[in-house]
């Protein structure tokens, strides 16, 4: 919100506060939102399902890891362009939505959902088998153990899935920033212990005489040929979806145009080595001993890639418990950090998900409300909690990893092609990442991605049977449940309510307009944000003035701000104070002797900046008078977040008020070095002038001994031409500092008109050194002046200049 206020609070429901949308707002850095991702990709994959992996593949689960960031590859750049191009929560959904027809779109969110709710189920479940682990390792339990004649080790292990669920289902219900670091810490742990593992494995493996008969004499390289190797690259590729929980953050990353892309790709630089190097240190470093033959079921001579895989998700524990100084124990740690990361990753972005899909009406409703306090999507969270506990409850891990997986393809083959269709239906889409060589990437990925659904369920089939017992068949008839009760919701629910949001949602509150006859029937349209009820007399004051000298309409705006995860109608809830704001503002209007339409409106928005931005283009706007209270507390703003960026961005007029003690104008200073924007300031004085009856002294500052006395001359008269009407003085003043002087000055004056001193206007330098400086130490009213200088107007007056 603003009457031109950086960092003043936010005025909604008084149960709000500026810290919890701050919480929310981008504060993600790309070193955060890439750990979120390694934190989500080197989770169970790497831990739970090498060892499965191992027994599919052989040694060759190298090769499969290998190729798999190779696949992945294609699809990552997909998710790179449209991250960075749409930087909202939804991800995958939100981008299928819009380039497809529907139900594209509600399947995207759909299977989304499911795919990130079963993965993190698959989490929750290993972080209960590697707790389990640690018990019985640390003697605490038997290996048979039954607990109050009830808790046997599997029920165990479903219990703990569900408490570490409804752990980091409470992290994300406190809101995203706690959700960052608890991933940056807990990835940051298990890197380091992986490391540990890759070099005690390497050195263990060299060590072994003829190591390297494990990898590659034949026929062991590859046991169960190609289906086997593409079957374990789309059992593991479900550690490759870590980008997409990335691109769900980014509307809380800073800078997400330039960060998302590089998060997507310095995430897969980071994993796929890792999946690499760990693979091949656990099958070279691992040695079947008779213990260890019998613990596994298989024989004493049995190759060590069938050993892992008969060992499952403990693989990689137990052959740490060979080759690493206290291995066991060092890996389940590094097991529990890397399943709560990646549990931490997928219950963020799958109530994400859910609720985007709730916010466009595609799932119920109770999916986007937001907590009052705490400003998340807390039904999102716990219906999708549900979701999760239900998964690791009822299916076994293996068929809960399957089934993930073939979601996660089947959603990443939407997005390439959505991709594509972006680059016909979206031309003008602000892409700061392309994908290259168009369309062949997102091509060659959807066919890639394709191949690997089949081979999954037929590895898998070999390799556990093909009965109805069989993991695959469990994975597929779970795969086509969800599907057709997504059918289902679809048509009996989504299709309808979609096409109802649409008809009924607008963003805008009308508190009052003034009569359609008025609109618009005057030259110009100037526009008032405000924010802070004590500005509003002052700032009325200056905008009336300016209506009457442009003969222009008013209209009044205030902006109630709603995180981005709260869909814009939920604002209305909100707008009691803003309401307010409007009619103080609107009874000013009535009550002076000024005749001049003014009309306000109550705008929701997710940002302040941006909502008044879109007012000055939609209601073709001519002039913008902000507010403004003083010194901005942050120093990467200048003003603050909301002036410097209608400042810099607004394409119209501009004028920025610092507020004085007293209304009374008697005396008005306008410095001036020449150009569009003093002879601007010259303007705003005449108005004011003409209202108060004020005199007017325009001076020009040189330093001492300066030549230049014509120039300055020049443009004294210039300036004194603007105000001819009005009861004005110059001067030539001598001075060391140019702002000094003005300040200086400027304490025998009610108001000071300063212009911007830079038509190079960055978010650092939004009106100039000299402006600013004036603004920020004047005791009395300060108004700063920017006049919007086109493209078109630029070059006429480069061209003046070169003639002159």
């Amino acid at each position: 919100m603003t009457d031109g206020t950086a960092d003043s609070e936010p005025t909604v429901a008084p149960e709000s506060d500026s810290d919890v949308e701050t919480e929310l707002s981008r504060d993600m850095s790309l070193f955060d939102i890439t750990f979120i991702g390694v934190g989500a990709m080197i989770g169970a994959g790497v831990f739970a399902l090498t060892g499965f992996a191992a027994g599919l593949a052989g040694p060759a689960l190298t090769l499969a890891f290998l190729l798999n960031g190779f696949v992945a590859i294609f699809t990552a750049v997909s998710y790179a362009e449209l991250g960075a191009a749409f930087p909202e929560a939804g991800g995958g959904y939100l981008w299928v939505k819009e380039a497809l027809v529907d139900p594209n779109g509600f399947f995207a969110g759909w299977m989304s959902w499911f795919a990130h709710a079963v993965a993190c189920s698959l989490y929750a479940v290993t972080f209960g088998v590697f707790v389990t682990e640690f018990v019985v390792y640390s003697g605490l339990l038997s290996e048979g153990f039954v607990l109050f004649g009830v808790f046997d080790r599997l029920l165990l292990e479903k219990l703990l899935a569900v408490v570490v669920v409804s752990l980091f289902a409470y992290i994300n219900y406190r809101g995203a920033e706690e959700t960052g670091k608890a991933g940056v810490v807990v990835t940051g742990i298990k890197v380091i212990i992986l490391t540990v593992f890759v070099g005690f494995g390497i050195l263990a493996t060299i060590n072994t005489p003829n190591w390297p008969a494990k990898f590659v004499a034949h026929p062991e390289f590859a046991p169960n040929g190609v289906i086997g190797v593409i079957g374990a690259m789309g059992f593991t590729y479900i550690a490759f979806e870590g980008y997409e929980i990335i691109v769900q953050s980014g509307e809380e990353v800073v800078d997400p145009g330039e960060n998302v892309p590089k998060a997507v790709f310095y995430s897969l630089m980071i994993v796929v080595p890792i999946y690499i190097l760990v693979s091949f240190a656990a099958l070279g470093g691992i040695s079947v001993g008779p213990e260890l033959a019998a613990h596994a079921n298989v024989a004493s001579d049995a190759p060590t890639w069938r050993l892992l895989g008969n060992l499952g998700e403990l693989g990689i524990i137990e052959a740490a418990g060979q080759f690493v100084p206290y291995g066991v124990p060092l890996l389940l740690v590094a097991g529990l950090t890397a399943t709560m990361s990646a549990l931490n990753a997928t219950v963020y972005s799958s109530s994400r998900v859910s609720f985007a899909m709730g916010r466009d009406r595609a799932l119920p409703a109770v999916f986007d409300r937001i907590h009052p306090e705490k400003r998340t999507p807390h039904w999102a969270i716990f219906l999708s909690t549900l979701l999760i506990v239900l998964m690791a409850i009822a299916l076994p891990i293996e068929a809960v990893a399957a089934s993930a997986d073939i979601m996660f393809i089947l959603l990443f083959v939407q997005v390439n092609w959505t991709v594509i269709k972006m680059r016909k239906t979206h031309p003008d889409l602000p892409r700061t990442f392309e994908v290259p060589y168009m369309p062949w990437p997102p091509l060659i990925g959807i066919l890639l991605q394709l191949l690997l659904t089949p081979f999954l369920l037929s590895a898998l089939g070999l390799e556990l049977g093909l009965g109805p017992d069989s993991h695959g068949f469990i994975a597929l008839i779970t795969t086509i449940i969800w599907m057709v009760l997504g059918i289902g919701v679809y048509y009996g629910y989504s299709e309808r309510k979609e096409i109802e949001k649409l008809e009924e949602e607008t963003p805008t509150v009308a508190t009052e307009q003034a009569p359609a006859t008025q609109r618009r029937a005057r030259d110009q349209r100037l526009l008032v944000p405000i924010s802070n009820p004590d500005s509003v007399d002052q700032l009325m004051k200056t905008a009336l003035d300016l209506a009457a000298e442009r003969n222009a309409e008013i209209e009044v705006v205030s902006v109630v701000e709603v995180p981005r995860q709260t869909p814009l109608s939920e604002g209305r809830e909100f707008d009691a104070p803003e309401r307010d704001v409007i009619e103080r503002a609107m009874t000013y209007a009535t009550e002076t002797e000024h005749d001049i339409p003014v009309s306000g409106t109550v705008r929701i928005g997710h940002d302040v900046g941006k909502a008044i931005l879109n007012t000055v283009s939609q209601d073709e706007i001519d002039l913008v008078l902000m507010g403004w209270r003083g010194r901005s507390h942050r120093t990467d703003y200048v003003l603050g977040s909301n002036v410097d960026q209608v400042v810099t961005q607004a394409r119209c007029d501009v004028l920025v008020k610092r507020m004085s003690p007293t209304d009374d104008i008697d005396s008005i200073l306008v410095p001036t070095a020449g150009g569009p924007h003093a002879q601007f300031a010259a303007e705003v004085a005449r108005a004011i002038a003409h209202s108060t009856d004020a005199t007017v002294e325009v001076i020009y500052v040189t330093a001492p001994g300066e030549a230049g006395a014509d120039e300055a001359e020049r443009i004294l008269k210039r300036t004194a031409a603007v105000l001819e009407d009005v009861d004005v003085t110059t001067e030539t003043i001598e001075g060391d500092d140019v702002s000094n002087t003005i300040v200086e000055r400027a304490e025998n004056h009610d108001v000071t008109i300063v212009g911007s001193s830079r038509e190079g206007l960055l978010q650092q330098l939004v009106f100039g050194s000299v402006p600013e400086e004036v603004g920020q130490r004047v005791n009395g009213a300060v108004i700063m002046a920017k006049r919007y200088i086109g493209i078109k107007s630029r070059v006429t007056r480069w061209f003046r200049n070169q003639r002159n």
